[in-house]
């Protein structure tokens, strides 16, 4: 504001009026909401959070579901022909439809050549995750990828080399190792055996081989039996048979790399958890005649 001086054609006599600061101008007035106007409001708050919960729960529905996988299992020892049948029913497929994949030229699973395209004793044993996109080819390529890396580890190769043995054929021994024997200790007594065996150039005479060619799985052999013409058939033929006669787990592949120590050429499991080795035919027959007289109990 600028200053001016008092005018001199103002009168002499007049005093000069007392300027007076103004007055801080009063609060507006709170304007009082009607009963229709309040009711307006509370309509309106209600409507921004019901958009705050719509919005959210719009948003959720368009994305997509996150689907929990199921969970296949594969046991050690397990032959082909049960892992085909349990990736069927996994998948819901028809029956005979993984055997078929497995089998087909198309299908080309990464196996060594040793192998000669025949997949026993490479569906690895685990438990694989399974959803609705997963398919036959999917899931058994996956199984022999991850024998081929298992049975491919360093400790594996260079064991199999120390033994005389090739990896395919370490993956043979082992699977009679999964299937004659039910703890880690029993395995590497039973590698011994089948090492002791080879050595001298006896027959393996497996029952386990047998059951194979066969397509069973029993406890009992018959002298029929060992008669079976089938290069299975370990009674009549030295050395490994062609191919494995299951899928062993690590522990079997172990115990064929690192057998126990011993001289044993022969055993039996006359009970559970009494599986009975010697080096001495004559005690081995005493152990089998004490097999068959609880087996006889058993079925009586």
């Amino acid at each position: 504001m600028t200053y001016r001086p008092p005018s001199p054609y103002a009168p002499a006599r007049r005093r000069p009026r007392r300027l007076s600061l103004p007055r801080p101008p009063r609060p507006a007035r709170r304007p009082r909401l009607t009963r229709r106007g309040r009711l307006a409001l509370v309509l309106g708050a209600v409507l921004v959070v019901a958009a705050g919960i719509t919005v959210p729960l719009l948003l959720a529905r368009d994305e997509p579901a996150v689907e929990q996988p199921r969970m296949l299992l594969v046991p050690e020892g397990w032959r082909a022909g049960q892992v085909y049948t349990a990736v069927d029913r996994a998948l819901g497929l028809p029956e005979g439809t993984a055997r078929k994949t497995a089998t087909a030229p198309a299908t080309g699973l990464p196996l060594p050549q040793a192998a000669g395209g025949n997949p026993e004793g490479y569906l690895f044993p685990a438990t694989y995750p399974v959803r609705s996109a997963t398919t036959p080819e999917g899931l058994l390529r996956f199984m022999v990828d991850t024998a081929v890396k298992r049975h491919g580890a360093g400790r594996i190769v260079q064991g199999a080399k120390a033994r005389g043995l090739s990896v395919y054929e370490t993956v043979i021994a082992a699977s009679i190792v999964q299937a004659e024997a039910d703890n880690p200790e029993d395995m590497a007594k039973v590698a011994r055996v089948v090492h002791n065996r080879l050595a001298r150039g006896m027959a393996l005479q497996m029952d386990s081989t047998l059951n194979y060619a066969l397509s069973r799985s029993t406890l009992d052999t018959t002298h029929e039996d060992t008669r079976t013409r089938s290069p299975y058939n370990t009674y009549e033929h030295k050395g490994l048979p062609p191919t494995p006669i299951g899928n062993p787990g690590d522990q079997a592949l172990d115990a064929v790399i690192r057998p126990a120590d011993g001289d044993w050429l022969y055993f039996v499991t006359v009970g559970p958890g009494d599986t009975r080795f010697t080096a001495d035919y004559a005690a081995h027959q005493v152990n089998v005649a004490e097999f068959n007289a609880l087996r006889g109990a058993q079925k009586g």
